[in-house]
């Protein structure tokens, strides 16, 4: 009794503070040291990714190194995944910036509002994964990520051509809006100085990614970048630079707000806290079927929420898992949670000690950072698999896709559509599920003895459902063994098998007990074979098992025509069900139900 208490409390802990399941192991120096590296190796990309993050977020730059300073280190500790990696990343910070964009703030108020988000969404993630609702990001599918991120990456990179250019344009209700606008100030109002930082930035990062993968590229052009802009007086020339950045960490503070506007954010709030749990866990499954880590979908929701709830009263904004930083963590040998306490540290130190160095970072190289991150989340393949599997899910790609772009930077209409979209295929790929007569096959096997060919009893038939019986195609099945029993007029038998119906509703219910009327009332003999335990069960609670007769059900096929040649003798012809058996294995069987 003692030991499986002792059990109990050791798994509870494990529930409410996970970093449990790992703290002991850094009393291994090889752990340690490992988790040491990847730590600073992830803080020298996150430092600058996370200023150039924040800008797109619509906030000051060093505000992305506020909501990288706790938000690792709560992340870590609360959430199931040793090398996930959370901070600032582009697509948050993209809807952070779309959902404050109507209120029409001021800069002060747009940091207030901003950390009020975080609170939001973190508060929502929080319940989610207290009550394990963390299925509930089940109903975000495959093809709408997919439409959504690619469409995201194509509007966070084109928000940057202002940057990139030098040029302050008017963005618009819609993304076609601003491009248009940046095409035309373009041949005018471009700053050259800016233009050609932003593309000398952009041919370091790129090079640095392909010829030096292992080095911290981002780090690298950062440094070169703000080396030129201090030796050639960028600054003076035009250039916008970051400038003054505060010395310190960011102070514990309540955001201000107008109750006013919680209702504007609600809905942004919550899509926040979808899609960042999605990529978040996205990544860390991939990661942990590498490592062969157990995840727990609904403590990664809480440790997200706390590390959302932290960036609210820390001066933060919305955070994710960062799929690049994670991968930089995984290359760099992180094995436990404490490599991401040592980024969040290390981001500390800078905050203290660092900061004048940022004085004359370009602002062109922190949108050459986010164009050059965001290239690779477009991908065409996962498109291309998609068709493969079923067109249906392409066509919902498609149009997240499409409608994504269309009220960008409003991005969570998009999902909306897509959500909505993958529910009504769902309704109607289930409407019409597989229904066949069957016969065996000479394998051995039942199969469809339309699709094969093969010999049915005009005194007997043998009918196989293929999928749940609801409210949706409860009318379709009915349909279907009307018709099939109206093209067999000697019809003495018809079984119907449902292994695969795994759910049933009242109305699916109803209409069992509605066609046992219809067939005895036409002089058929209804049988029903192979259903689930809890079909049974729900069946026995209505008293419909009982109204069929529990002599009609079976739990083998074998059985069923066993007991029917029994009762039917050579009145029923059963031979022709197995007429295309080979003659030996055809007599064996006949025997078996003889």
């Amino acid at each position: 009794m003692k030991t499986f208490l002792n059990e109990m409390l050791h798994d509870a802990g494990l529930r409410c503070i996970p970093f449990l399941d790992w703290i002991g192991e850094l009393k291994n120096p090889a752990i340690l040291k490992a988790d040491i590296l990847a730590g600073i190796t992830v803080a020298l990309v996150l430092i600058p990714q996370s200023m150039a993050y924040a800008q797109l977020a619509g906030l000051p730059p060093h505000y992305g190194l506020y909501a990288s300073f706790l938000i690792p280190i709560v992340a870590a500790i609360f959430g199931s995944s040793r090398q996930l990696q959370n901070g600032p990343v582009a697509i948050i910070s993209l809807m952070t910036a779309a959902a404050l964009a109507p209120l029409g703030l001021n800069v002060e108020q747009t940091v207030m509002y901003a950390a009020l988000l975080a609170l939001m969404a973190g508060t929502i993630q929080v319940i989610l994964g207290f009550l394990r609702l963390g299925v509930m990001v089940d109903f975000l599918s495959h093809p709408v990520v997919i439409g959504f991120t690619n469409a995201a990456a194509l509007v966070i990179a084109s928000m940057q051509l202002g940057n990139m250019f030098g040029i302050t344009i008017d963005r618009g209700n819609h993304l076609h809006e601003a491009l248009l606008n940046l095409a035309i100030a373009i041949p005018e109002d471009t700053h050259l100085a800016t233009m050609f930082m932003g593309i000398f930035a952009i041919v370091l990062l790129v090079a640095f990614k392909r010829f030096t993968p292992k080095l911290p590229g981002i780090l690298f052009t950062v440094l070169i970048t703000t080396l030129v802009s201090w030796f050639f007086g960028y600054g003076n020339l035009g250039g916008a630079v970051v400038g003054h950045v505060p010395a310190g960490l960011p102070s514990f503070a309540w955001p201000e707000y107008n109750s006013a506007h919680i209702k504007d954010l609600l809905l942004p709030a919550g899509m926040i806290a979808f899609l960042s749990f999605v990529e978040a866990f996205s990544i860390a499954k991939a990661v942990a079927s590498k490592t062969r880590q157990r995840l727990s979908a609904d403590q990664e929701m809480v440790g997200k929420g706390l590390a959302n709830l932290v960036a609210g009263i820390m001066q933060g904004y919305p955070v994710s898992g960062s799929f690049s930083r994670t991968a930089v963590a995984f290359d760099a040998g992180a094995k436990t949670g404490f490599a991401a306490v040592v980024s969040g540290i290390i981001v500390g130190i800078t905050l203290l000690f660092l900061t004048p160095l940022m004085y004359h970072l370009p602002i062109a190289t922190l949108a050459a950072v986010i164009i050059v991150a965001v290239a690779g989340l477009f991908q065409i393949e996962p498109l291309v698999h998609s068709w493969k599997v079923t067109p249906h899910d392409t066509v919902v790609a498609f149009v997240v896709f499409n409608s994504t772009i269309y009220f960008a930077p409003h991005l969570e209409k998009g999902v909306y559509i897509g959500i909505a979209l993958s529910l009504a295929f769902y309704i109607y790929r289930t409407m019409r599920p597989h229904f066949a007569e069957v016969a065996m096959h000479e394998d051995g096997t039942w199969r469809d003895a339309h699709l094969f060919g093969m010999h049915t009893s005009d005194t007997l038939a043998f009918f196989r459902y293929d999928g749940d019986l609801y409210f949706v195609n409860a009318g379709y099945l009915e349909k279907r063994l009307l018709n099939a029993v109206a093209d067999k007029p000697l019809l003495k038998v018809a079984i119907l098998d449902i292994e695969a119906v795994d759910q049933i509703d009242t109305t699916g219910e109803e209409m069992l007990a509605h066609m046992s009327e219809w067939f005895r009332e036409a002089g058929i003999e209804f049988y029903i074979t192979r259903p689930k335990f809890k079909i049974t069960d729900t069946l026995k609670r209505t008293g419909l098992y009982y109204k069929i007769g529990e002599e009609h059900i079976f739990s083998k096929r074998q059985d069923a025509l066993k007991a029917i040649k029994h009762k039917y003798g050579d009145t029923v012809d059963i031979k022709h069900l197995q007429s295309h058996m080979p003659v030996n294995s055809s007599k064996e069987w006949f025997e078996q139900i003889s």
